[in-house]
């Protein structure tokens, strides 16, 4: 593809537009974030169907929060102003970071960076919402290493206080500065991480959820139980299974594959428990059945 040439209008610290790859819940989330933080943002979603209903979710999810006060009418119809929605890539043109939010494949995050490196001007940064893929490996199907990222946005993006920022091994000070400015516009606390498999945060939750499953495999005890066990002994919102089945299992399973890969220990295997229910299509509430079953409630 030959590479088109943008002016270089901004410098990086002054982030004033945002494309969104990704018509899901995280990148839906991630846009109507940053329209009502006062950006301009672009979703891109190849599925119209997908691109559609992540416009209306959007829509609904800003007037419920102006409809309880949270927000003004004014800056809430000042945010939807501020969303476009296209499935075309090349309307990114212009955009001064795009985040990607599409599925957890590095094969399929690099064919897309190496899509937008071709696409955005040259002085945009290229953010990946990955929750455990390399940013390093990310940035190398890219001509701008410096300028590729990782920002770690936690499910659901609007409500959720953390993101958390992961640089490569080529990421600049400039890149990483102007991601931290855009993370404190949107009102997020931050974490730094290096670039390890997993990170901070799925690091450690992905274990210990996996290690959930290992309990009721074993029949340790019955999947209530254990999610109340942590739910009550240890102040959790939800229990460990019922949090996997609303991440998705498939997403928990194709991270405990990145950690079992990258960091090579017997103790990150996915429990064959795991493996079976996302064999089976119980991939959680996104399905109405994982450990639990929805369609009953």
């Amino acid at each position: 593809m030959r590479r088109r040439i943008y002016p270089v209008t901004l410098p990086m610290s002054e982030i004033k537009s945002v494309g969104v790859v990704g018509g899901g819940m995280m990148g839906s989330g991630i846009a109507q974030l940053s329209a009502v933080n006062g950006f301009e943002v672009w979703i891109h979603d190849s599925d119209s169907a997908a691109l559609s209903k992540a416009n209306q979710s959007i829509s609904t999810r800003i007037q419920s929060i102006v409809s309880k006060g949270q927000l003004s009418k004014e800056k809430g119809a000042q945010a939807l102003r501020n969303l476009n929605c296209t499935s075309n890539l090349e309307d990114f043109g212009l955009v001064d970071i795009v985040i990607e939010a599409i599925v957890e494949s590095e094969e399929v995050k690099k064919r897309l960076f190496g899509l937008l490196d071709n696409i955005v001007k040259s002085s945009a940064i290229l953010a990946s919402n990955t929750s455990s893929i390399s940013i390093t490996r990310l940035a190398s199907a890219t001509s701008r290493p410096s300028q590729v990222i990782g920002m770690h946005f936690m499910n659901p993006p609007p409500i959720m206080k953390l993101v958390e920022i992961i640089r490569g091994a080529n990421t600049s000070d400039d890149t990483f500065n102007a991601t931290k400015v855009l993370a404190e516009r949107l009102g997020k606390k931050i974490i730094c991480s290096q670039d390890f498999s997993g990170f901070i945060v799925n690091r450690i939750l992905m274990p210990m959820i996996n290690e959930a499953f290992h309990a009721l495999y074993t029949g340790v005890a019955t999947k209530e139980d254990i999610d109340a066990g942590m739910k009550y002994g240890t102040n959790h919102p939800m229990g460990p299974l019922e949090l996997a089945d609303h991440i998705g299992l498939d997403v928990c399973l194709s991270i405990m594959r990145v950690l079992y890969a990258g960091l090579g220990d017997s103790k990150y295997a996915p429990c064959p428990l795991l493996v079976q229910y996302v064999d089976a299509g119980r991939l959680g509430r996104k399905k109405g059945f994982g450990v639990y079953n929805y369609s009953k409630m």
